[in-house]
């Protein structure tokens, strides 16, 4: 393909681009790189800021941009980098999921390809004369040319993989002269097909390295653990270039500390010439060293410093943490233990800066995911920032690190889901575009403690190309797994990658589906999961079992979120699994006429294609504000459970689901005692009785007399009495209620007067001094109710069984409005009517039914109405077989705007349902419809309480309250369900 330009030839992976290596910023201090801010060092220097920027829509640069005596003219802005240019009102973001934004033809794009020129003038410090000057860029979308001074520097792809240019050669003395042309489109855009907005430029930092003329290079880096798991095992490949001339004698002193103290240290004497890199080998013993893990991420830091006799030329620095990862009997070890992933997905995204990551937002998500027991993320679907990586390591994290790979486009190139998903991933013609990819990024991040996982992508088909880069990866690195999914399915023919790939990872398997997974490792023969047979290939059997992607977070969600729990646990092949996602991507738009943030998602630039609001599918709305799921995510995730073995006598099983962590070291249980809504006592647990060890369960006991006084709950919550990294003491891990309250409704006194009734051909009134209410027997309820001379009623009361569907509700939804659950229209047939014991019953047997559709549901209700007021109904319905399950059955309630108290006795005080309800806890609640609401970006279902002996809504004069015995869920919400919905 050698007549295509470079930017649409998978032939041409680079021009000029230096061999990659890990990420190291070079000192000439020691004390400078063991406080290790780059900023410090004078071998560094950024180039963030303002650009000079010209925009050419048809893919048409301005002739000469790049040669220093180049006028600029008024077609020249400036633009911040790192920056997308889209962000910046050039050209519009586009979001997609699936499909490709431009005909898919590769490996050409289209021939008007936009193109971003940009330009920065720099002075070449004059301590850097004698120095080696390299160009990095971490990020740029999506393929681009460099000049210095007017010179041909070379030129990148790999949008989301770091660039590094030797530019030395093309520099003067004072001010010089970087021009860069980016691509909006390139032959890696088809490998760059991911779940997000696209957006382009210049994203991650740019910055200058101006190292000594001998340099230490690279560093590979491998701390490992003995068999036992107590020693360390240190060894260090150190890559030295000497780009002067002749030979140069030298040494490399080695040092191995732990915050800031010296543990080891060895001096390497060594020639430098320019005949290539010169690499040196350093092994390191290191009895009872502290061990790395999630929980624990104890770092150690390597310093290689470069001496000319007694003269200190230059120091790396590289942060490293011993610990082993292993598979046996199908399960992952870390140190010697069989964890469980608690994972989600993470994009780079900011909603005002695309996919600009500054180190803000970084630490906030750290700190976020840190808060609500996070302890696994998977890069999606690209290595995410270095920087991130780099908090990763030392926040406590296990990382996925997946390669910039995605072509699932491919699905749709022959239109609807038919075509061949293995079209680029099985083509010999792209094996390096595949590879290189995976090279940069286990290259990179080969340092990183964090890194248990190699991901060789998402979503891309299987074939040839994707063998070769696990086979590659997994011989670069063994001490690592490797991970991808679509390998589970290789095409017609070929078999699963058995000697190189370590782990069968699934999408949103169904707990089923799951179980009969692991019952065809019990049995040996296949399991049979509702109507289909899961089989699984033997090869894989001996796997270690994970979820890269479950319980989509869409929205109100996710569900079963416990149900995952109970099914990880039970299986000890199950290593866990990653939310989708973590963040909701969206774009802001400043603020609506009341105040609220406005957020755009895709369609909203009127870009085609789109896939709509599907990109705001994240744990967190897109400012980094927690969903209700989040919160959920947390509580199923505790570290500490506790069960009920007999509530009064006070014991209580406690489980340590830490993996490493003795629960009395890190944690105390308080409790709280509840009756009828009502705290009525406190205290906690002896510390002496959590001496538990991980994953390990104990029986404890709660001296508390109160614990014997029937229908008592107990309230516990797990708090952290130390604090670490963004964890601090105080700070609650997991709450847990056991027992059970039992909430007695007070109705209103049966002597409320005679009853009378009176009837026409559509409706029956029943009243007496008390109330009001009138009764339409085609409707099947109440149209009007007053009590007291109040109206209770603004509209008619109705049955329901529509509501506002959810994200995640987008294919379900569709089965409903076939079936007319969005218009269903009641029907009476006939109604009794008896008078007994000072009450009136009224009895209906009545349809559901919807237009042009035969009845949905038949069945007969039956409304008690005593002389006080208090309405009791009963409904016995049957629902026509071979349709859609209900979203709800129920009655809706239209009140006057004013009451808007609210007070319940159930599951709060978040929104609940009986799929997300682990955040919450049984209680009596006071609160008022406007902060009910969950104000998700797209509206939809929220606000719901589920599990509720009653609720009260109120004005403060007059009111109503409904109750059950079996328990009732609830919205209050100041709109429709058609209102919300649209």
């Amino acid at each position: 393909m050698k007549q295509l330009p470079d930017w649409q030839n998978p032939d041409v992976l680079h021009i000029g681009r230096e061999e990659p290596r890990a990420s190291l910023i070079p000192y000439t201090c020691e004390k400078a790189a063991l406080i290790g801010d780059r900023g410090l060092s004078d071998c560094y220097r950024l180039l963030n800021g303002e650009w000079d920027f010209c925009y050419a829509a048809k893919g048409v640069a301005p002739e000469g941009f790049q040669d220093p005596e180049y006028d600029l003219d008024a077609g020249w802005d400036t633009l911040p980098v790192p920056a997308n240019w889209q962000m910046h009102g050039y050209d519009a973001p586009q979001y997609a999921n699936v499909n490709y934004p431009i005909p898919f033809d590769p490996p050409y794009v289209p021939d008007e390809n936009p193109v971003g020129c940009y330009r920065r003038w720099f002075t070449l410090p004059e301590s850097w004369a004698d120095r080696q000057v390299f160009l990095n860029f971490d990020g740029v979308n999506s393929a681009f040319y460099v000049w210095v001074n007017g010179d041909f520097a070379g030129f990148s792809k790999v949008a989301h993989m770091p660039a590094e240019f030797d530019i030395t050669p093309h520099l003067v003395s004072g001010d010089n002269l970087i021009a860069v042309m980016v691509y909006k489109w390139s032959d890696g855009s088809y490998l760059e097909d991911q779940d997000f907005w696209r957006l382009s430029g210049i994203f991650r930092d740019v910055y200058l390295l101006g190292t000594p003329k001998t340099h230490i290079r690279n560093i590979i880096a491998h701390a490992d653990l003995d068999e036992t798991y107590t020693d360390g095992k240190l060894s260090l490949d150190i890559q030295a270039v000497n780009y002067g001339e002749g030979i140069e004698k030298l040494t490399v002193k080695t040092k191995l500390l732990c915050k800031n103290k010296l543990v080891r240290e060895l001096d390497i004497p060594t020639l430098l010439s320019g005949d290539g890199p010169c690499s040196i080998a350093v092994n390191y013993d290191v009895p009872g060293c502290k061990k790395w893990t999630a929980e624990t991420p104890e770092l150690y830091t390597v310093l290689a410093e470069l001496y000319k006799g007694d003269e200190l030329i230059e120091v790396q620095r590289v942060d490293v943490g011993f610990r082993k990862i292993e598979i046996r009997d199908r399960q992952l070890f870390v140190n010697g233990v069989s964890i469980k992933i608690k994972g989600v997905n993470r994009h780079d995204t900011h909603s005002e800066l695309g996919h600009v990551t500054p180190m803000e937002a970084l630490l906030k998500d750290v700190e976020l995911m840190k808060l609500h027991n996070v302890n696994a993320i998977r890069t999606s679907h690209y290595p995410n920032a270095p920087e991130f990586l780099r908090l990763c390591d030392r926040y406590g994290f296990y990382i996925i690190d997946e390669s910039d790979v995605e072509c699932h486009g491919v699905v749709l190139k022959d239109g609807g889901w038919k075509g061949d998903y293995n079209h680029l991933a099985n083509d010999p013609a792209y094996a390096e575009c595949f590879l290189d990819r995976v090279q940069r990024c286990v290259i990179r991040d080969k340092n990183r403690p964090s890194v248990v996982i190699w991901s060789m992508g998402n979503e891309s088909g299987h074939g040839v190309c994707i063998d070769k880069c696990i086979e590659w990866t997994k011989k670069y690195d063994p001490t690592r797994l490797t991970h991808y999914e679509r390998a589970s399915f290789p095409p017609e023919g070929t078999a699963f990658n058995e000697e190189y790939l370590d782990t069968y990872s699934r999408m949103y398997a169904s707990v089923a589906a799951i179980d009969a997974y692991f019952e065809q490792i019990e049995t040996g023969i296949p399991a049979v999961n509702g109507t289909r047979t899961e089989y699984v290939a033997p090869a894989i059997l001996h796997k270690p079992y994970i979820l890269c992607e479950y319980c989509h977070a869409m929205g109100n969600g996710p569900g079963d979120l416990e149900d995952y729990f109970q099914c990880i646990e039970r299986h000890p092949g199950h290593s866990g699994g990653f939310i989708w996602e973590w963040c909701d991507h969206a774009v802001y738009m400043g603020r609506t006429a009341d105040g609220r943030p406005k957020y755009f998602y895709g369609g909203d630039f009127g870009e085609f294609p789109n896939d709509g609001n599907f990109c705001m599918d994240g744990l967190v709305y897109p400012d980094r504000t927690p969903h209700t799921g989040l919160k959920e995510f947390k509580n199923v995730m505790r570290p500490a459970r506790i069960h009920e073995v007999n509530l009064p006598e006070g014991r209580f099983e406690v489980w340590n689901l830490y993996d490493f962590t003795t629960l009395r070291d890190a944690v105390e249980i308080r409790y709280t005692l509840r009756r009828g809504g009502q705290d009525v006592g406190s205290g906690v647990v002896d510390p002496r009785q959590l001496n538990i060890a991980p994953h390990m369960r104990a029986q404890i006991v709660v001296e508390d007399p109160g614990l014997s006084v029937p229908d008592t709950a107990v309230y516990f919550e797990t708090i952290l009495t130390r604090g670490y990294g963004f964890l601090p003491a105080g700070h609650c891990v997991g709450t847990e209620q056991v027992g059970n309250q039992v909430f007695t409704p007070v109705l209103p006194s049966a002597d409320g007067g005679a009853i009378t009734v009176s009837e026409n051909s559509r409706h029956i009134v029943i009243a007496n001094p008390q109330f009001r209410y009138q009764y339409n027997k085609q409707h099947v309820c109440f149209d009007q109710m007053t009590a007291g001379g109040f109206p209770l009623l603004d509209k008619p009361l109705a049955f329901n069984i529509w509501r506002a569907p959810t994200d995640n509700d987008r294919n379900i939804r569709i089965q409903w409005s076939e079936f007319g659950y969005d218009r269903i229209v009641p029907r009476g047939y006939e109604t009794a009517v008896e008078l007994k014991d000072h009450q009136c019953v009224l009895t209906t047997r009545f349809s559901i039914g919807a237009a042009f559709l035969s009845n949905l549901a038949e069945g007969t209700v039956q409304w008690t109405i005593a002389s006080s007021g208090a309405l009791t109904v009963s409904v016995k319905a049957d629902v026509r077989e071979n349709m859609a399950f209900l979203p709800r059955f129920g009655l809706r309630l239209f009140l006057p705007a004013s009451m808007d108290k609210v007070q319940y006795f159930g599951f709060g005080p978040y929104e609940s349902y009986i799929d997300k309800r682990r955040a919450s806890y049984i209680s009596k609640f006071n609160t008022t419809v406007d902060a009910m609401h969950e104000d998700y970006t797209k509206p939809q279902e929220n606000g719901s309480h589920f599990d509720c002996d009653y609720v009260a809504l109120s004005d403060g004069k007059s009111g109503i309250k409904v109750s059950s015995p079996e328990g009732i869920s609830f919205n209050a919400i100041n709109a429709t369900d058609s209102e919300v919905y649209g």
